[in-house]
Formats: structure tokens, C-alpha cells, sequence
């Protein structure tokens, strides 16, 4: 907890902002608890710190014939992955005087995505001053739409200035997370060793995690390969000839920025996207003042970009007629930048706009007009030697393969490692589709915690508001348990079922499902467990506090000793 006494303040005019939303939270939190955050329209700079705390001490060991082997420490939550979700959870954790937990990052730094990410004019297709949370405000962003730079350098402050770093442990991927019933807790095992925990908090992310197609011939190509999210700087494509397979937000990026240094670009273009103006330019430094000395004015921005964005849920979600003007604006967007009749018929999507991902740029359409670039309008079949041969049988020679073709995200590869009540892995529980009670909890699963889980992604707004959402969740289900004097929880088989069957009924009416199109929010069975059918708005009510009448409880069955690890159970 905060000391009771208050450290000397410099003027609020010569302080950063994040950091002294840091302070004031840190002195507050004996007093802030475990209040919930405030709405995305009126987020205010009051989320808690905590003090910093050494690593958690070791379970304490059995006696044993050599007492030198270490024992497996343990921790009240262990938190997988350190980019957006994994950093909030830490700040949320401390904000509730929760202190006792390790983040485990497979990486050698924070950041998740926007660490991976790292592709030539990478960036965010959110607004900065809404893609950030909503207790660390951001005065000095540059850009209306931020770089992945930046957005990294803001996780990294954000782990300093809030005391997450002696939590982190890096290079320590999760290799496996078992639920041990007889001890109600989780062991943890990761490439630098095991722990055990009441609670896990898996917020790995679902673009996490390449997805490359298994084409043959590949692994015979003879020039260099690799994904979008795996950028091989060391690599020089100048003058090269070059394959960009896939057009979907991080090719929108790519294109742009490699097409005037490459040799000859080829696009393989399964299917075209809808792609509207970028409005972006540079934050002036009159701004940057004004938000760092007058803080509510930061507020009132980021309100006005939420509530922009919460009119539009309408049109995706229940009336998607009403994005007939939207695709007008697209429509137009092509007309001025293509003028080739043939190219722009191809470059013209046959599906609602909406049903996929809208991009937004100024400079993807002027690309792929440029005379060095060839649009293939066809995915790639197969390779032979350092020839693509694409579906429609045209064969295009090149020296680098670019795959721009996304994640796994309807099979999110940590579900293969995590392993339940009964001993099923959560990979083999969602072999008919990813499922949980308010995109957190899974039946089977007890004190397995969700930041970003199914059915929690967004089509036109923030995921930072949707993660700071599920961590209000995820610290009242918490402290809830704390106070009815039960170890573990999960929803009921009825309260998860009930929860699905409503979302995938009102997931019927969007663009999503109406749209006429093939996406990568749906599954290999057609299914939308991807995003959210509704506003952040009343996903955060939905999440805000957790209804014991959904969940069964259990309680503690192993020793008064905490489940202390033996030097034998240390070496298993």
C-alpha cells in the first residue's frame, strides 16, 4: 500500500502527465480499491501504481534429502504476454493492491504486436489520443495516427512509470499451463522455469501469432521468405524483385513504402479491399502544450473520438444499409487515384464495405498503379524453384516472398498449451469454435482470465478500451473471490452457453455476416468468434462487475501451506 505520507510535488506545469498520473495514483490507491474505471467517454487519470515490489517469494519447500533444490515460486496471478493487455493488467493489479504476480514474456522486451510489428510505415489505424489508456494520457504523441515506434515507446514508459518491470520475466515463453484440481491452482511452465498460480491471465493477444499458407514448393524457394509481423531488416530489397502476398492492413502499409526502392512488386490479391482516405497529419507543438498544461483538453479529444466511433456501431451492427454513403466515399477514393479502368475494376471490392476490414490510406491505390508493380488478382497456388505460380496459372518470377496473410486468431495457438479442469487442452474445448462467458472466462477452465478473448474485437473502434473493460473484469472477479472466501471460479456450462447463443444471434444481423464476403473473423466453419456485436459502451457495462449467479465456486483443497512445491514436484 501507498505511504500515508505524501512526497514534495514539482508544478503540475513542468511534470509529465503520465508520470503524474502515475503519483497521484500511486498515493491514492489505499483509497482508490477496487473502483471500477469510468466510462470510455469520461476516462479519467486515476489508475494506481502501486509500490514496486521485489520478484514473489519461492513456495516454501517440503523437507527433503536436498534441501539446496530450488523450490517453483509461487504467485497470486501469473499474466501471459506483455503488449497492451499484459501492461494493463499489471497497472490494474497494483491499482487493487494486488502485487503478488509475474508477467511472462516469450520476448526480450514489452510491447506484443507493436514490438513484432516492425514492417516499413507500420502503424496504427486508430487515432492516438483513443489508441492509449485511458490512466496514462499521451500529450506528446506526433502523429494523429502514431508509428509503431512511438506506440512501442509509450508501452515501454508505461512499464516504468507505473512499476511493472520487476514483474516481467523475458524470455520465458509458456510451453504449458495445467490446472492442478487437487491443489486449486496453475502450474506454469515456461523456457525459463515453472511457477504456480491461483490465477492466469492470458493476454497473449490474437495477432500474435504468424500465419503463413502451406503452399508446396515453398520450402524449395530459393530466395528469401518471410511474414509481415516478422520483418527481416538485414534484408535489402532494393531493386529486387518482389512478391507481396496478401492486401489486407499490414500489405496497405508495406506496399506504399517498399514499391519506389523495389526492382519489380508483385500483388497477389485474393480478394480486394474497401480502402477510404487517411486523415492524418502532424500534432503541432501548440497542441502537445496545450494537452500537457491543460490535461482536460487531451480529455475532451479523446471523448470526441469515442463518441465518433460509438455513432458508427449502428451501421456495422444492426443497419448496414446506413454504410451506403461510406462505400460512396470509397468508391469515389479509387475513382480519383486509379485512373486505369481495368486496374480499378480489379482493385473494386464485390462485397458490402464493412464486411471486411476497412483500410485507410492515401498512398496503397497510387502504389499499385505504379508501372513496377503487377496486381495479380489471384491467390498463390504454388512455388517452383524462384517461380510463384498463382491460381489463375500466370507465373511470375521473384527473389523475396512477402507474406502479408495475418494470424491465427480463430485458433489462437496458446490454447493448445493451456490444459483444463478435466485435463483437455482449451485448443480441443474450442475445436467447434472459440467460446467464453463475456470474451473472459471458460467453463472448465476455473480462474483462467481472457484480455482480448473471443468475441471481443472490434471493427471501427479502440481495443484499449475494450482491454481496460476486461480488466475491470478480471480485478473484481479477483477480489470478489477474496471476499466470499473462495479460491477459484468459472462460469457455468448454462450462464457460457446462454451468453453465445444471444451474441451469435445478434452477430446474424451485422455486416459482418450480410456483407457477402470471406473474412478472417469467421472460422473454418463460418462462424464469427472474432469481434463484438455491439459498443464499447455496453461491453463495459457487460464486464464491469462479475455475476456470481453465472459461476460456480471452489474452494481451497490442498495444505494450509499454499500448495508448497517439493523439490520433486521443482524437477517434474
Amino acid at each position: 500500500m501507498a505511504s500515508s505520507t505524501k512526497r514534495p510535488r514539482p508544478d503540475a506545469s513542468d511534470r509529465d502527465p503520465l508520470a503524474a498520473a502515475a503519483d497521484t495514483a500511486s498515493a491514492d490507491t489505499a483509497a482508490a480499491g477496487t473502483a471500477p474505471v469510468a466510462d470510455a467517454a469520461a476516462d479519467t487519470v486515476a489508475d494506481a501504481a502501486g509500490p514496486t515490489v521485489p520478484a514473489p517469494a519461492s513456495e516454501p519447500a517440503a523437507a527433503s534429502a536436498t534441501p539446496a533444490t530450488p523450490a517453483v515460486p509461487h504467485v497470486r496471478v501469473a499474466v501471459i504476454g506483455s503488449g497492451f493487455g499484459g501492461i494493463g493488467a499489471g497497472v490494474r493489479l497494483r491499482r487493487a493492491g494486488i502485487t503478488d504476480f509475474v508477467i511472462l514474456e516469450r520476448a526480450d522486451s514489452v510491447g506484443g504486436t507493436w514490438r513484432d510489428n516492425s514492417y516499413p510505415g507500420c502503424a496504427c489505424d486508430v487515432p492516438s489520443h483513443l489508441y492509449s489508456f485511458s490512466f496514462a494520457p499521451n500529450p506528446d504523441w506526433p502523429r494523429s495516427f502514431s508509428g509503431q515506434p512511438d506506440i512501442r515507446a509509450y508501452l515501454e514508459k508505461v512499464t516504468d512509470v507505473f512499476g511493472i518491470r520487476p514483474h516481467l520475466r523475458f524470455n520465458a515463453e509458456v510451453t504449458e499451463a495445467r490446472w492442478e484440481a487437487d491443489r486449486t491452482r496453475w502450474r506454469i511452465t515456461t523456457t525459463a522455469g515453472q511457477w504456480t498460480a491461483d490465477a492466469v491471465v492470458s493476454a497473449a493477444g490474437p495477432l500474435a501469432d504468424p500465419q503463413i499458407p502451406d503452399l508446396p514448393g515453398l520450402d524449395s524457394f530459393t530466395g528469401k521468405v518471410f511474414h509481415s509481423s516478422r520483418w527481416d531488416h538485414e534484408f535489402d530489397l532494393a531493386g529486387k524483385r518482389v512478391a507481396m502476398v496478401g492486401t489486407g492492413a499490414s500489405a496497405a502499409q508495406i506496399i506504399p513504402n517498399i514499391q519506389p526502392k523495389v526492382g519489380r512488386l508483385t500483388v497477389f490479391q485474393r480478394t480486394p479491399a474497401w480502402v477510404l482516405p487517411r486523415r492524418d497529419r502532424v500534432i503541432s507543438e501548440a497542441e502537445k502544450w496545450l494537452h500537457s498544461r491543460v490535461p482536460v483538453t487531451a480529455k475532451l479529444r479523446r471523448g470526441a473520438l469515442f463518441a465518433l466511433r460509438e455513432l458508427q456501431v449502428d451501421a456495422f451492427v444492426r443497419r448496414p444499409g446506413l454504410l451506403k454513403l461510406v462505400q460512396q466515399l470509397a468508391e469515389r477514393h479509387i475513382a480519383q487515384s486509379v485512373t486505369d479502368p481495368a486496374l480499378r475494376a480489379r482493385l473494386t471490392p464485390d462485397y458490402r464495405i464493412g464486411c471486411k476490414r476497412i483500410l485507410l490510406s492515401n498512398t496503397y491505390y497510387p502504389a499499385l498503379a505504379a508501372a513496377n508493380t503487377e496486381v495479380v488478382s489471384a491467390g498463390l497456388r504454388e512455388v517452383r524453384g524462384s517461380t510463384l505460380v498463382a491460381a489463375d496459372g500466370s507465373e511470375h518470377e521473384v527473389d523475396a516472398i512477402v507474406f502479408g496473410t495475418g494470424f491465427h486468431v480463430t485458433d489462437m495457438p496458446i490454447g493448445a498449451r493451456v490444459f483444463g479442469a478435466n485435463g483437455t487442452s482449451l485448443a480441443e474445448e474450442w475445436k467447434d469454435g472459440m467460446e467464453a462467458l463475456r470474451g473472459s472466462t471458460v467453463h472448465g477452465f476455473p480462474n483462467l482470465f481472457f484480455v482480448i478473448g473471443p468475441n471481443t474485437g472490434l471493427g471501427n473502434n479502440s481495443m484499449i478500451l475494450m482491454i481496460e473493460s476486461q480488466l475491470n473484469y478480471l480485478v473484481d472477479a479477483l477480489t470478489t473471490l477474496g471476499s466470499v472466501g473462495a479460491t477459484a471460479m468459472q462460469p457455468t456450462v448454462r450462464a457460457q452457453r446462454h451468453w453465445n447463443l444471444e451474441l451469435q444471434h445478434r452477430m446474424d444481423r451485422t455486416v459482418w455476416t450480410t456483407g457477402g464476403c470471406r473474412s478472417w473473423y469467421l472460422d473454418s466453419s463460418g462462424k464469427n468468434t472474432v469481434l463484438w456485436p455491439g459498443s464499447t459502451t455496453s461491453f463495459r457495462r457487460a464486464t464491469r462487475k462479475v455475476d456470481l449467479a453465472e459461476y460456480e465456486l471452489i474452494m481451497r483443497t490442498a495444505p494450509a501451506t499454499r500448495g508448497a512445491a517439493t523439490p520433486e514436484e521443482a524437477l517434474a
